[in-house]
């Protein structure tokens, strides 16, 4: 999947990073906190974008077919 993502410097880094701790801190899970910081950023990032490619399937793919052999 390909995915284009916003490119941020490494201070934007560092403060969403911060953000995501904050609000851990105050009882959200990491997986709420990190989706929401990722939304906000999509939001109001301004700023160039990198293309990203997500192969998951393609490990997914990969594994079951190792398992399959394995089966053999």
């Amino acid at each position: 999947m390909n995915s284009g993502m916003p490119a941020l410097s490494h201070t934007e880094q560092q403060e969403a990073a911060d953000r995501i701790h904050k609000l851990m801190e105050q009882g959200m899970s990491s997986g709420e906190a990190i989706a929401l910081v990722a939304a906000e950023i999509r939001a109001n990032h301004t700023g160039g974008h990198i293309q990203v490619l997500f192969d998951d399937e393609d490990e997914n793919e990969n594994e079951k077919q190792i398992d399959k052999q394995n089966e053999e």
